[in-house]
């Protein structure tokens, strides 16, 4: 921290002197700074810096020209559309019949740009006063406003900078021509910490990135952060060559500091050298989007035939073409079999091919198609090898060395073969290194960890070896694997044992069913047995209680080896510890016995049931297409509606590897594993998220402990344990208490809060009640959690969590009108942990059901005044509150106890909601047609209706002086309108 003595007090750095620091560093890099103040001179800059990009200073445009230029610019309004048409060339047609081409942005020599930067741009002047913007610092590209930087004063918080421009995204950034629409990256500091990311509405914190240096050494501070990203050259490198646009998500993403030097690395080695070589980047890392990149640059070197992407996997090679495509729309084509390879591998136009290495094998080895290839093993091939340490070990890989005679190969892996775990028993053991020679950049674990780009894993190892004082301590003899008693393993009554304790505690782990699990288990015959119990026990749960919500099993299987039967271990297994590969295509086939097949046809009967589907395993189509959807359930588990969901998938090696889903964060293991598959099993849970996903639950019924030690010990340090596993929950325990005390020593009781002198005062309520917060999330999934074993009691915590909220309300308020700002305005307020998604309006009916069978008028009016409570704790639902004690005291009395509650409460809520509607467009004079459209375009993108959208609505025109009144009172009205109706609702 920077410290200096003002009138003889010790100060900090101002965010204004921050500022002007870093223009002053720019200006050294050669950035010409400019004085634009507001968006008029912006485009005056645009005009004249295009003209200087184009050549055309002697030709100036005219105005019809000029505007010409800006309608095409601005013909979208969104970042996407505008990051697109920044890249392409425009035809203009010149004023004397002329056309000339312009370029926005130089692409192939991105140093040949003009740069320029200037600072405190205001937005919005003529705008209502709460969409004013004032921006601290922006670079310009051409005359664009290709970066923005967004500073805070050292010692606020580096997030308050990420929220002022996500406000910018609701509130200026649109506003006249949307110039701030074209930004590409955002920089944010307070003068300690610096991260960048990309221009996108809706990205949470945990989406923006530490630069680091090649040894990912973090460059935090924001004057060495900029000496190296910020330098012209630099900058526009990462928006012209590493910003990608994804097509299927129109959303922009940037590269990370390590995928960079990885790719740079690989350009490297292709233009100097015929040298292999590989990468090691840890499992979740991004390694998808890293190959792309380095594919895509590669590809247009002129000496370069093709490149060739290979996976080891059919569905890999359908996943990874699918994702190369979201990357650029139509890059490759999926080799849906070899002959459809080998039209590629002889089509000129083709440059990127993305195959499973049994296709190239094929192609080269079957004399079917060798003819047809032949011609190529000459050509320069550049071969990219996904999960390198699986797939290339054994004859294929010869087989491709022999055959291309000028190929380079190029290897990425998480987990490396190194000489602790390649089985020497199989003749000459080859590692990662022996096949490819050099490792090009390292990126393990523990640094995914420490820079937030994973996160840790949370294991607990449930059985007779856990603590014996722990009250969730499980007796399911799981020591006697310690003696391979597999009869013991497998008895019914272990097996049920484990069933009841993941009933007991999923939803605790998944934050009731937020988040999703996968249980992976030792082999076919087992995890049919646990199928069939769960099912059973499904059942009988529902039974016991109508109200309850049984789990959503799925599974999927086809032929794998049992690896706790030694007499079925491959012995050719190049790699200890190495999942077997479960083949996708393979249950078509006979392998697969008959029993176990007619096991997996029913069970794929009860899947189709449960989702309204039509698969089978009668041909192999319509099992991968199965294999799909199951794929597509847990990946996209928080965009769809409950009933479409899976809460468990349960499985014996698939999905085990190579498969991404956020929402996933829990495994249940119930089989050995070491090494490569132990990393890549626990890794599934592991992929960053939200605030709420703090870490990935580990829930394993044998003693894997040593197995996971040395696992993290190989493929990262010695000592990384501490940094990839949380700490233990006594810890936590621990650090929960000296919260408490923290908190009790500046507020002693509730009242306390109210009686707080200043904001500063305030604010140290905040961030000590923010931090019990944060633990709370944290030590709720694990299985020893009980709140009633805490120092504060849950009506104290959800009291003070009140005083909490409406300091938070309060806050918010200054900010919707625009209020004299205080120092709270600096303070991250962290309510996405308050926002219980279990506590919503599904769950608040299941407490009114249960309020409606009591017949004890005393008892029923104590849970009466409890579900209000509850409804004061959570953010969304305090703004439902009113409505719920209106239904609860008009209509609960008189509902008839055979009547459907749901269905009750629904129709009095449509009819509130229709009635609040009609009253607002009635009151503000809002055509009710747009207003209904505002209110469908929230719900589909999560964007609050804006000024100019709330203009066009009303049905008349306000007076100038009254404008900017008006609309914030509807602006604010609608805001509410959402609050109450649309946000929490839980499926209802």
């Amino acid at each position: 921290m920077i410290l200096k003595f003002k009138d003889n007090q010790l100060t900090t750095q101002s965010e204004y002197e921050l500022e002007i620091a870093l223009l002053k560093q720019l200006e050294g890099f050669g950035y010409e700074q400019v004085s634009i103040n507001n968006e008029a001179q912006m485009l005056a800059n645009l005009k004249t810096q295009l003209e200087r990009h184009n050549q055309l200073s002697s030709q100036p445009f005219s105005d019809s020209e000029f505007k010409k230029i800006i309608s095409h610019l601005t013909h979208s309004n969104t970042v996407f559309e505008r990051a697109k048409t920044l890249r392409d060339r425009y035809p203009l047609h010149r004023d004397d019949g002329s056309v000339k081409y312009i370029t926005f942005l130089n692409i192939t020599d991105w140093c040949m740009n003009e740069y320029q930067v200037t600072h405190q741009v205001k937005q919005g002047e003529k705008e209502s006063k709460h969409r004013k913007a004032r921006f601290d610092v922006t670079i310009l590209i051409n005359g664009f406003p290709l970066i923005q930087v967004e500073l805070k004063k050292r010692g606020i918080e580096l997030k308050e900078a990420f929220n002022q421009v996500d406000r910018y995204h609701r509130d200026a950034f649109w506003q006249g021509k949307g110039l701030y629409l074209f930004t590409q990256l955002f920089v944010i500091s307070n003068g300690v910490n610096t991260k960048y990311y990309a221009n996108n509405y809706d990205f949470n914190f945990e989406q923006t990135f530490f630069w680091a240096d090649v040894e990912n050494n973090l460059l935090t501070d924001l004057h060495e952060f900029s000496e190296v990203f910020l330098r012209p050259c630099h900058a526009s490198k990462m928006i012209t060559h590493y910003t990608v646009l994804n097509e299927s998500n129109k959303f922009l993403m940037v590269l990370r500091p390590y995928q960079f030097y990885a790719v740079e690395a690989l350009i490297e080695r292709v233009e100097k050298s015929n040298k292999n070589a590989y990468i090691w980047h840890t499992t979740g890392s991004g390694k998808t989007l890293t190959s792309f990149k380095a594919s895509q640059v590669i590809m247009n070197m002129p000496d370069v035939h093709k490149v060739m992407f290979v996976v080891d996997r059919k569905d890999l090679d359908y996943q990874t073409a699918k994702e190369f495509n979201a990357f650029a729309k139509d890059s490759v084509d999926s080799t849906t079999d070899t002959s459809n390879l080998v039209r590629q591998l002889n089509n000129p136009d083709t440059k990127l091919i993305v195959t499973t290495i049994q296709k190239l094998n094929n192609a080269i080895t079957n004399t079917r198609h060798l003819g047809k290839v032949e011609h190529l093993k000459d050509k320069k091939f550049i071969f990219i090898f996904d999960e390198c340490h699986r797939s290339q070990f054994g004859d294929t890989h010869q087989n491709i060395k022999k055959f291309f005679n000028n190929a380079q190969m190029f290897g990425f892996t998480g987990t490396p073969i190194f000489a602790e775990n390649v089985n020497k028993s199989v003749g000459i053991p080859q590692t990662t290194k022996d096949l490819f020679t050099e490792c090009l950049h390292k990126y393990v674990i523990v640094d995914a960890i420490r820079d937030h780009n994973v996160l840790k894993f949370a294991v607990e190892y449930v059985g007779k070896y856990t603590r014996k004082e722990s009250a969730n301590t499980l007796d399911i003899d799981t020591e006697v694997e310690a003696i391979d008693k597999k009869e013991a393993l497998e008895s019914n009554d272990r097996l049920g044992k484990i069933i009841g304790y993941i009933a007991q505690q999923h939803d605790a782990k998944t934050k009731k069913r937020v988040f999703n699990a996968m249980f992976c288990v030792s082999s076919v015959d087992v995890l049919i047995r646990y199928y069939d119990m769960f099912k059973q026990q499904q059942a009988a749960l529902q039974a016991e209680n109508p109200a309850y919500k049984p789990l959503k099993i799925a599974t999927i299987f086809s032929f794998a080896v049992n690896e706790d039967d030694p007499k079925n271990q491959q012995q050719s297994q190049q790699i200890v510890g190495q999942l077997p590969e479960d083949d996708v295509e393979g249950v078509a086939s006979s392998r697969l016995n008959q029993p176990s097949r007619d096991k997996l046809d029913e069970f794929i009967a009860d899947y189709n049931q449960m989702y309204n589907t039509s698969f089978s395993t009668k041909d192999t189509q319509s099992f991968y297409n199965y294999y799909k959807d199951i794929a597509r359930r847990v990946k996209d588990h928080a965009k769809i509606k409950p009933a479409d969901q899976i809460d468990i998938l349960l499985v014996v090696n698939m999905f085990l590897t190579g498969f991404d889903a956020k929402t996933l964060n829990t495994l249940y293991v119930d089989k050995n594993l070491k090494y490569h598959g132990l990393v890549q099993a626990f890794s599934r849970t592991n992929r960053i998220l939200n605030e709420k996903k703090s870490h990935g639950n580990i829930i394993s019924f044998r003693n894997l402990k040593q197995n996971a030690d040395d696992a993290i010990a190989l493929f990262s340090n010695r000592n990384a344990k501490e940094t990839v596993f949380v700490k233990p929950y006594e810890d936590y325990v621990a650090d929960y208490q000296q919260a408490v005390d923290k908190l009790l020593e500046i507020t002693p009781t509730i009242k306390a809060v109210d009686q707080l002198e200043d904001e500063e005062a305030q604010l140290g309520f905040v961030t000590a009640f923010r931090e019990l917060l944060r633990l709370k999330n944290i030590l709720s999934s694990f299985a020893d959690y009980d709140p009633k074993d805490f120092p504060l009691s849950e009506q104290d915590f959800d009291d003070y969590q009140s005083k909490y909220l409406d300091l938070y309300d309060k806050v918010k308020r200054q900010k919707d009108t625009e209020e004299k700002t205080s120092i709270l305005d600096d303070v991250d307020f962290e309510v996405s942990l308050i926002h219980r998604d279990e506590i919503n309006v599904r769950y608040i009916l299941n407490l009114l059901l249960a309020l409606n069978d009591l017949e004890d008028e005393e008892e029923k009016a104590a849970r009466k005044k409890d579900l209000m409570d509850v409804m004061s704790t959570d953010v969304n639902l305090r703004s439902k509150r009113d409505l719920i004690q209106k239904f609860v005291d008009e209509n609960m009395p008189h509902i008839h106890p055979e009547a459907n509650l749901e269905q009750v409460f629904a129709d009095f809520w449509d009819n509130e909601k229709l009635g609040a509607a009609r009253i607002l467009c009635e009151e503000e004079q809002l055509e009710t047609s747009k207003f209904k459209e505002m209110i469908e375009h929230y719900m589909f993108a999560s964007q609050r209706p804006r000024d100019d959208q709330i203009a066009k609505a009303l049905t008349y025109t306000p007076k100038i002086l009254e404008r900017k009144e008006v609309l914030r009172r509807v602006s604010s009205k609608i805001n509410e309108y959402i609050n109450t109706f649309i946000e929490g609702m839980g499926g209802v």
